[in-house]
């Protein structure tokens, strides 16, 4: 979140807003909402929406966004799916992307950001190697209980991600 955060600083945005998850998203929600404030670190409440992470949620959220906030320049959106209903919403209130509101989302699922309009720019994660990683986390904390007969808590991992730049932003 961070790293989406900081490009639309860089593009020289100023009045950046997010569409964060879910409040029982804990983990995923709460770190990426946390990234986006560790860059705009006097974020104001109105400049926040929650939503599900569903595309109807996201257009929900940006129109919720843009009520309140109609000047906002970006938008840091938690979710690929929900920034394809951002980008929807955007669209029907005639905004241009990246032209007049820049959108970067979350996940680099390919089949939704190379196919909205802009293509998204977005944050990827190795979804892939990060199932392979938790498999083999899995597979030694159950051999060392089973062998050692005791447990332990698990291991905190950062898994590093990398941002795309598309046409969004």
């Amino acid at each position: 979140a961070r790293q989406a955060v900081r490009h639309l600083v860089d593009l020289g945005r100023e009045r950046i807003a997010t569409v964060a998850g879910p409040y029982d998203q804990e983990n995923s929600a709460a770190d990426r909402l946390a990234g986006y404030r560790d860059i705009l670190l006097d974020t104001a409440p109105h400049l926040v929406e929650r939503a599900d992470y569903t595309r109807q949620g996201g257009a929900d959220a940006m129109a919720a966004l843009i009520d309140r906030h109609p000047d906002l320049d970006a938008v840091f959106v938690a979710s690929d799916l929900m920034a394809s209903g951002a980008l929807q919403v955007l669209r029907e209130r005639g905004r241009r992307v990246p032209e007049d509101v820049a959108v970067v989302g979350f996940d680099d699922l390919v089949a939704i950001s190379e196919s909205t309009h802009p293509p998204l720019t977005t944050v990827h994660q190795d979804v892939g190697g990060m199932g392979r990683l938790m498999a083999r986390l899995l597979f030694g904390r159950t051999e060392q209980d089973t062998w050692e007969g005791h447990t332990s808590e698990a291991p905190s991992v950062v898994v590093p991600t990398r941002l795309v730049v598309r046409e969004s932003a």
